[in-house]
This record gives structure tokens, sequence and C-alpha cells, in this order.
């Protein structure tokens, strides 16, 4: 039994997006802080002006550090004094950079152990290339789970950055993830193809990937056109898809997944979930917003971190060795057990000894 819920810390987001409500919304049920012990990183004043626009009734305590958090209230950690200016609908440098304090002051204390999972509320998506970036995105609901090779490139920068040395390292990411975040013992990932029809990449590229994780003990197949994997029922006899860039993932997941989408981003030694949704500027303010989507992140981060709880566990506290073994012992323990003497060949065969009952002299 845990000795405390776990923690988790939910970012702002952009402060004239929707983060507000959908934290508040999700809030309102008391059930919620039988879940977990919430942290918001954000801003007091911002969080007020939000509230009272859209009269909301979420109560919440103001903290300045995170091991001030109490369970059973909504803790609002103050990550910086200064006032913010709010402008419903309108993404402003403002408005992102109290995005980008909020973020940062939550990735400093969760690195310093204050609480468990994070959680983001929605920011204006980045154009930075991810060419050199060690995780994996993965895009997931209840019933699918897509991880994307690359993203945030241009269509005609994706073919140059498609290497098979790339998919076999998403590939690994996407099967131990399975494995560790969603509790899957032996997942089949499917591995879509870069063009409509076969051509080079596949060939030259993708099926040798596909080739080198199967060699790895991975099941993986392919690879698939889209338009031929979402077209029917294929894609419920994988655990997993593994597609090569961002609308290749992202426009069928949303079609399939509209309302309780979660990303992660998963390669981490933390839990980071996020809403499958942007800011929604073009409803901010109005009260429109559902916080599904966060909701069900937060259910998701609470999840993985039980799960790879539960998958560490044994692992790090393997069984004893069979064998005696010290440090002053060395190796020589291993190989000074007595061996068994085998038996005669008479008694092996079953050939009762012969006996002399004459006293020896």
């Amino acid at each position: 039994m845990e000795e405390r819920k776990i923690r988790v810390a939910i970012t702002h987001g952009d402060t004239n997006g929707i983060g507000y409500e959908v934290i508040f919304k999700t809030f309102e049920d008391p059930t919620m802080l039988d879940l977990c012990t919430p942290i918001i990183y954000g801003s007091p004043k911002a969080a007020t002006y939000h509230r009272n626009a859209m009269q909301l009734q979420t109560p919440f305590s103001i903290i300045k550090q995170a091991e001030d958090a109490r369970e059973d209230k909504l803790n609002l950690l103050a990550t910086f004094e200064d006032e913010v200016k709010i402008e419903f609908g309108t993404p402003t440098p403002e408005s992102a950079e109290a995005a980008h304090k909020a973020l940062q002051r939550a990735k400093e204390d969760l690195k310093n152990g204050l609480y468990d999972v994070l959680v983001q509320a929605p920011v204006v998506p980045s154009n930075k290339p991810d060419t050199e970036d060690k995780s994996l995105l993965v895009l997931f609901s209840e019933d699918i789970r897509i991880a994307l090779v690359t993203t945030h490139l241009p269509i005609k920068q994706v073919a140059e950055s498609i290497t098979k040395e790339k998919i076999e390292e998403k590939g690994k990411l996407f099967h131990k993830s399975l494995r560790r975040d969603f509790r899957i013992s032996n997942p089949r990932i499917a591995v879509l193809a870069l063009n409509p029809q076969p051509g080079n990449e596949e060939q030259e590229i993708i099926k040798p990937a596909i080739e080198a994780l199967e060699a790895a003990g991975i099941q993986a197949y392919g690879p698939y056109t889209a338009d031929e994997f979402f077209s029917g029922t294929m894609r419920y006899s994988f655990d997993g898809i593994l597609t090569m860039y961002d609308d290749q993932g992202n426009v069928p997941f949303k079609t399939l997944a509209p309302e309780y989408g979660v990303k992660m981003k998963t390669g981490f030694p933390f839990v980071i979930t996020t809403p499958n949704h942007e800011p929604c500027f073009d409803i901010a303010g109005k009260g429109e917003a559902d916080p599904a989507s966060l909701r069900h992140a937060i259910y998701a981060a609470i999840d993985i971190f039980r799960n790879r709880a539960d998958y560490d566990e044994p692992l790090a506290n393997p069984l004893p060795k069979l064998y005696h073994e010290k440090r002053e012992d060395g190796e020589k323990a291993r190989f000074t057990q007595k061996k068994p003497i085998p038996p005669k060949a008479s008694e092996a065969q079953g050939t009762p000894k012969e006996t002399n009952n004459t006293p020896e002299e």
C-alpha cells in the first residue's frame, strides 16, 4: 500500500489558451483528489482571472514550493509573481513566456524528485526538428498506440531523415515502452511505409530495419502503406504502430481518438504526458473546452508510473545466485563446490551389489 498519493504536477500552458479552464474543470470532480495530489505550476493571478472570467468554482490553495503541497487540495505553486496580461484567444510573447517559466520550474522540481509525474497543459507546438532527439513521441488512447520516427519536419526533409539506424532505434524504444509503460508482455509492432506505393526507401531502408528488429527479438511487421493499414481492421492485430512522420501518425490518431488522446515522450527517466490538443485559442475564454483529454493524460501518467514500478521491481531484486560468493573468495567459489560422485555402472543399470555376510577379519 502506498504511503501517500501520487503527486501530479500540471503546468498551466499558454495563459491565453484553455489550460486553466481544463484544469479547473478536471478538478471540479472531488474524486480526482482521491486519486492524486495535484500541483499546478503557474500564476495565482492568471489562475484567478481565468476562474472568474468563466465563473468556475473550483477552489485552489497557493503554495511556494512543492514540498508544501497538501493532499485533498488543488495546490497552485506560484512559479512567478509578475502580472500576466490575459488576452483570450491570442498567442503573445508574454503568454508563451509564462508557459516557459512554469515548465522550467516544473522540470527542475521533477529532477529533484519533489513530485512523481508531470502533465503539461497545451502550448503552441515547437517547429524545432528532432533530428538528434533520442526520445520517442507516442500517441495513445484506450485501444491504439502510435509512435513517430520523425517529428516537426517539412515533408521534403522526411525522406532524407529516415535511416535504417533511426527506425531501428525508435522501434526498440517503442518496444520497451509497450512492455514497460503499457505492460504488454510480447508486443506486436506494425511498421508503416514511407511512400503510397513501395519504393526505394521501403526496400533499402525500412525492410532492413524491420529485419534488424526481428533479429533483436522484436515482433515487427511491414512495411504497410498507411491507406492499406488504416482503411480496414488490420490495426486491431497490433499493439503498436510505428509511423514515419507527423501527419502519417497524427491524422489517423486524431480521427480514431478525438476525445481521449494523450501524448507522451518516452525514453526519459521521468513520466511526462500531455493532452493531444493545442491551446485551442479559437475557444479560449468561452467556457467550451472539454477537459476529457487532460483528465486522461493524468490517468495515463499515474498508470504508467505504477506500471514502471511494477516492471522494474523484479529487475531491482534478482534472485540470489546459487553458489556462495564473497569478495574474499573471489571467483574460486564458483568452481570449488563438490561434485556428486557418479554411481558405478552396475548400480546405474540397476544390478544389485553382491553382499558378503562374512565379517571382515
